[in-house]
């Protein structure tokens, strides 16, 4: 079986590729690769959805001028025409009825237009891009800039670019605080031992990482610290060596002179 060519990323770990990734909103003129373009898309593509149905739709906008209109259906937020390429995901509802009637269109249609746009996200991190998943915008406006039918609903913007940032982590809740054991209460909490070894999560990571930062703040510290009293030290045995030998030449020069007549 003849093996399909495959454009090889570097690898990176899924974990850390999902806790680094950050909502960008501002960026680099650089073009984006339509290879890169290709692999975000893609990445969308396979993710999942009810019955494999794959119901949704993705319009790649480089158009500058469709890019600012967009821009301005998205609540005036500007910051999206700096990115120089929009990724809008859209949903087939006539055949996510079909098969799931209201449900289908008021929930399943969502949750799947959500995981494509996370996908995309991800990947885009994971070869050097960087992205913001934007929902707010005037339908009817979206629909009219795009032409899009009238089954065809826009769920999301994925603004797409090279990162000009590099946003600070959010502050977010502890995993025990957000997790419950086999119902809701907050109690049901006590009977996890140790939640870091029972659920895995980036604290431990972030303690290494913190650590590792640390130790190297402090060995430089200590390193500049003693390179100051090294110098110090050797200032002050230069001094303590040129007083001594001014010292032996007043001597000298003073025993000479009692030698002459």
């Amino acid at each position: 079986m003849e093996k399909t060519a495959q454009k090889h990323w570097p690898k990176i770990d899924v974990l850390e590729t999902i806790r680094l990734r950050r909502s960008i909103r501002k960026y680099t003129d650089q073009p984006v690769e339509w290879d890169k373009i290709g692999t975000v898309v893609d990445a969308g593509r396979v993710a999942p959805t009810a019955g494999n149905l794959q119901s949704w739709r993705f319009i790649v906008i480089e158009s500058g001028h469709k890019r600012k209109a967009i821009a301005e259906a998205c609540m005036q937020q500007y910051w999206m025409e700096e990115a120089p390429v929009h990724i809008l995901i859209v949903m087939m509802l006539k055949k996510v009825r079909e098969f799931y009637g209201q449900r289908g269109v008021e929930f399943y249609a969502v949750q799947e237009a959500a995981m494509a746009a996370q996908n995309m996200m991800l990947a885009a991190h994971a070869i050097g891009l960087g992205t913001c998943f934007v929902s707010a915008f005037d339908e009817s406006r979206v629909i009219d800039i795009l032409g899009l039918p009238g089954d065809i609903k826009p769920m999301g913007i994925v603004a797409l670019g090279y990162p000009a940032e590099t946003p600070e982590e959010p502050l977010k809740y502890r995993i025990e605080n957000v997790t419950f054991m086999d119902r809701w209460g907050q109690q049901n909490i006590a009977r996890i031992k140790d939640v870091d070894n029972v659920i895995w999560n980036f604290r431990v990571v972030e303690r290494g990482m913190k650590l590792g930062a640390d130790v190297v703040k402090a060995v430089d510290l200590h390193t500049k610290q003693a390179r100051k009293r090294l110098s110090e030290r050797l200032a002050e045995k230069a001094k303590e060596k040129a007083e001594e030998i001014k010292k032996k030449l007043e001597e000298k020069e003073a025993q000479e002179k009692k030698g002459k007549p």
